[in-house]
């Protein structure tokens, strides 16, 4: 079943994960679709903290599909909730299938991670206009 990506979104990341990405079933290492959520989601971070960032929690992450060798992986990242230092976005991953044909596009991974502004002292410091506690 071919998913619907999030409309009139650009991805912030995508990517064709390798052979060394695997992990002993043939399939993409979690680990590795980790790390580049968490990449994607520091890209709105930045811009909505108007400076550096730190990955402080991943709130949730759900794999609903595994990812292959060859897929064409979209990143898509949207901010969900600015606080005084943090930062909160919301990931989705979605897979292309399959690219030379009629192949399928499905969700992979969704999760949501916070991150904080930081200074450069790396302490924690106000993002611009937010206002929640977080």
């Amino acid at each position: 079943m071919t998913a619907q990506l999030p409309p009139d979104e650009q991805p912030v990341l995508r990517i064709i994960p390798m052979p060394a990405d695997t992990n002993a079933h043939g399939t993409i290492f979690g680990g590795w679709v980790m790390a580049q959520v968490d990449l994607a989601g520091s890209v709105p971070a930045v811009e909505r903290a108007e400076g550096p960032v730190v990955t402080v929690a991943v709130n949730s992450f759900l794999f609903r599909e595994p990812v292959f060798v060859g897929d064409l992986v979209s990143f898509y990242a949207r901010v969900s909730k600015v606080g005084r230092t943090s930062v909160t976005v919301d990931v989705e991953v979605y897979a292309q299938r399959g690219r030379t044909g009629r192949g399928e596009t499905v969700k992979v991974t969704e999760a949501q991670l916070t991150y904080v502004a930081i200074d450069a002292e790396r302490r924690p410091r106000p993002v611009p206009g937010g206002t929640e506690r977080a």
